[in-house]
């Protein structure tokens, strides 16, 4: 199993997304907040569809929280500041993908908190804004459950 690192997201539709996503790989979604809507949101939900129930959600109070609680293997910063091609990355089962907010990413400090091979980035074209938040946990989660051999798929 993987585990998607949500810290302080903002836009309710994304979340509803990725709780699909995880529904459909088998990931636990840990939400660290401040969160920028309520869980009940109806963008949320209407995104997430029924997936909520088939899906394993955690809230922290914060990333410290999470550190501390959670049982993960390794963590990864996925940030358009990492310096590692997420191809490039060699994923265990039970690592876990820290994403930041849609308007303003992970906090710098919290990337230099982690070793240069744990800050991955996907590759774009120079000059171009950032992917949508839920398109850039589905490219990263999805070459990591590949390298697991799509554990649990059918």
């Amino acid at each position: 199993m993987l585990h998607i690192v949500l810290f302080e997201p903002e836009i309710p539709p994304n979340t509803g997304n990725i709780i699909r996503l995880c529904s459909n790989t088998g990931s636990t979604l840990h939400l660290i907040h401040p969160l920028g809507f309520e869980l009940s949101d109806r963008k949320l939900r209407r995104a997430g569809l029924d997936y909520h129930e088939f899906s394993e959600v955690k809230e922290y109070p914060s990333l410290q929280q999470f550190i501390e609680r959670a049982d993960y293997n390794r963590l990864y910063a996925c940030s358009t500041r990492g310096k590692v091609n997420y191809c490039d990355a060699e994923y265990e089962e039970g690592d876990a993908l820290l994403f930041g907010p849609e308007t303003r990413g992970l906090p710098q400090a919290v990337i230099d908190s982690l070793a240069e091979a744990n800050r991955i980035r996907i590759p774009m074209r120079p000059d171009n804004r950032s992917l949508n938040l839920s398109n850039s946990v589905s490219i990263i989660l999805y070459e990591a459950w590949r390298q697991l051999g799509f554990n649990g798929a059918s």
